[in-house]
């Protein structure tokens, strides 16, 4: 379900973002719509994306989602209606990569944060979810790849 996690660090990187809170029942229809807002965005300012795209989750989330939907950019964008500048900072992370749908993500990071609690490490209260590999490459979520990351304190 996961790759073997790791220790890396992280550099700064600019964003485009769009942050959100949410319901968990949702999340579904939310998401599509606000990363698609983030791209439409960045293409009319003529930058390209920098890397796939990412949620940056404020907390765990519960009865609700309260995240920053964001691509990453080689500048900084121009604040543009609900789309703001942000930034992935340089930070020491546990990571891992998730092999597999989007409905598996709650159980992959119950595992990885049992590997994090078996290793004694501490997180900050925030989380990270890379889009590496996604449903815009083909129907099988088999192949789809999301890597996790959770800050270290």
């Amino acid at each position: 379900m996961i790759e073997t996690p790791g220790i890396v660090t992280t550099t700064p990187q600019h964003t485009a973002m769009i942050h959100v809170i949410v319901p968990r029942d949702e999340i579904q229809n939310v998401m599509g719509p606000t990363i698609g807002k983030v791209f439409q965005t960045i293409a009319a300012q003529g930058i390209a994306p920098a890397g796939p795209w990412f949620t940056h989750h404020l907390r765990r989330p519960s009865d609700t989602f309260d995240f920053e939907a964001s691509v990453p950019v080689t500048t900084p964008i121009k604040p543009a209606g609900r789309v703001q500048p942000g930034q992935w900072p340089a930070m020491k992370v546990a990571r891992t990569v998730y092999h597999g749908g989007y409905e598996g993500l709650g159980k992959a990071w119950g595992e990885f944060m049992d590997w994090i609690e078996k290793e004694g490490l501490k997180t900050a209260d925030d989380l990270w979810e890379c889009y590496l590999v996604g449903p815009e490459s083909g129907p099988d979520s088999a192949s789809y790849r999301t890597q996790l990351s959770r800050q270290l304190i």
